[in-house]
């Protein structure tokens, strides 16, 4: 029987994410394993849901689900629709786009957005 060593893309290194006008140190990126996401609580309060995709990619949004109040994009599902990245909420399944934050269901509706440095 033979086993395989599954390895995130680049395991050292810190994720920041841009809060106000500082960058915040959220988690080491060895934490994040691709299609999961990590919540995060931030200085003010809020909360941010970090995710890095497959290909290595680290993308960070707003927590908040804006349909239910609940604080539960982190663990949403990722995929992607017509070549842009998005999470589904694990509740009502809207999709938001993890580069603008749109909700790709309702075009009314987004979650903020964090800029992002993975190293």
């Amino acid at each position: 029987m033979t086993t395989a060593t599954i390895t995130t893309a680049q395991e050292t290194g810190f994720v920041r994410i841009a809060h106000g006008e500082d960058w915040l140190t959220v988690c080491e990126r060895g934490v994040l394993l691709p299609g999961r996401g990590v919540a995060v609580l931030l200085p003010d309060g809020d909360q941010a849901a970090v995710f890095m995709d497959r290909s290595g990619r680290v993308y960070a949004i707003g927590n908040r689900d804006p349909f239910t109040g609940a604080y539960v994009l982190s663990r949403g599902l990722l995929g992607s629709a017509g070549g842009r990245p998005f999470v589904a909420s694990p509740l009502l399944k809207q999709r938001f786009d993890l580069v603008t934050g749109a909700c790709l269901d309702d075009e009314e509706v987004s979650v903020p957005v964090f800029a992002v440095r993975a190293d």
